[in-house]
């Protein structure tokens, strides 16, 4: 049994029995709650759920995508990862460029119609093939906005000259100055960040230094509590786990604070099964020694051991 994971479960209970009933910009609705925290301690274990499987590798090829400052997908999809697909495509098939059958609403449709959900399968391919096939096309469909990775790295200086590399800058402020209370990563900028298909959810990181050990609390806007939490924490514990490493520093803990903290109304019934599942030992992280840039890691260098979890739960996803 896990403490860490306790964490996660006392707060979908807390959602499901005090949450207020939301609208969203999906038409699904939700239940809310505004302003939750969870703690977890990395050295108890790597936080990935095991009250229902986690995709960890969808998880490290898009945090190695960010550290990389691309916001084009082509990246992920030629790691297999298709998080980020569904607004790249929305632009594409809204476009007059786009000449396929009508697909309007395609997130719902295709989630309550067996018949288009095959006709937008087919034409989700055709985006996929071109993006990974066509340069043009990929520059012109691919990209996601400014948001996350293009921040992190290249953020525009308001002299017009250059960008700002926070995530060479953050490592630099860790090693030379660990008493700092400014160890800050920012993913939203407030000229440019709204206008992308997708503003970022998880906007702001605060690292902290003390008794040799790094700790990280990560600011989310807007937290789907089913689907796209369980990837934050993984994400924000591996971010923390691989700049302790390159800082020198042992892992403390990762604080995850959530402003809007909402489960679907369509996920309800998944969260309840996941509710009712027993937890596991939580796995271990283990990261290849031999790299010594953050910057160089690849996929295969990121591993996870020891992961027991229950099956997987499907659930809608909302676009």
């Amino acid at each position: 049994m896990s403490q860490n994971e306790e964490e996660y479960l006392n707060l979908a209970k807390r959602i499901l029995e005090k949450g207020r009933d939301k609208d969203d910009r999906t038409g699904t609705g939700t239940k809310s709650i505004f302003g939750s925290q969870m703690r977890f301690d990395l050295a108890e274990g790597f936080p990935l759920l095991t009250t229902k499987k986690v995709a960890f590798g969808l998880i490290k090829s898009e945090l190695l995508w960010f550290l990389s400052g691309d916001n084009n997908i082509r990246y992920l999809l030629e790691h297999n990862n298709h998080i980020w697909d569904e607004w790249p495509f929305k632009k594409w098939v809204q476009s007059s460029d786009y000449k396929g059958p009508d697909m309007t609403d395609f997130g719902l449709r295709a989630g309550k119609d067996p018949v288009f959900a095959k006709i937008y399968k087919a034409q989700k391919k055709i985006f996929v093939d071109k993006i990974l096939s066509d340069d043009d096309f990929a520059k012109k469909y691919g990209n996601i906005g400014d948001v996350y990775g293009k921040l992190w790295r290249s953020w525009p200086n308001t002299s017009g000259k250059g960008t700002t590399d926070q995530i060479s800058r953050l490592l630099k402020d860790i090693k030379e100055n660990p008493n700092s209370r400014r160890l800050i990563l920012s993913a939203w900028d407030p000229e440019t960040t709204p206008k992308a298909p997708l503003p970022s959810c998880h906007v702001l990181s605060q690292f902290y230094v003390a008794d040799g050990k790094l700790s990280l609390q990560l600011y989310q806007r807007s937290g789907d509590f089913f689907l796209g939490v369980p990837f934050n924490i993984a994400s924000y514990a591996l971010l923390l786990t691989m700049v302790a490493k390159q800082s020198g520093l042992e892992v403390g803990e990762f604080i995850h604070t959530i402003g809007d903290t909402h489960i679907y109304k369509n996920h309800i019934e998944q969260v309840k099964e996941q509710l009712r599942r027993p937890m596991h030992k939580l796995p271990t992280l283990e990261l290849n020694p031999e790299i010594n840039s953050i910057f160089d890691y690849r996929p295969e260098d990121i591993k996870i051991k020891n992961y027991i979890h229950e099956d997987p739960i499907k659930a809608p996803v909302a676009v």
